[in-house]
């Protein structure tokens, strides 16, 4: 029960978002929280932006461009994110659907 911001984000949200920052930037997980921010963790503009753009595409979400360039922490990634889910009706925090069921008749 670690969860320091309000809105008690998803622990899922939260590994996912940890996880691709990691994998960006070949660091351990557990050296990222939710309070850690960009410029501590040697997230440059660009690896934000590849950042977001995978995370947009496990959580079939768009990150208007606006409120990628606000995201300076991780508790920031975590939060934005879980309100287009909400606000998309989509509970694919949890578990994302695979990218071949993309086509719905």
């Amino acid at each position: 029960m670690d969860n320091p911001t309000p809105g008690n984000p998803s622990q899922a949200m939260v590994d996912k978002v940890i996880n691709t920052i990691a994998k960006q930037k070949e660091i351990p997980p557990d050296s990222i929280t939710l309070t850690s921010k960009f410029e501590d963790l040697n997230v440059d503009s660009l690896d934000a932006t590849e950042i977001l753009f995978e995370l947009e595409d496990e959580l079939d979400v768009d990150i208007p461009n606006d409120q990628a360039r606000e995201m300076r922490d991780v508790g920031q990634v975590v939060a934005g994110l879980e309100k287009l889910l909400a606000s998309k009706g989509n509970s694919t925090a949890d578990s994302p659907a695979p990218p071949s069921e993309t086509s719905e008749a």
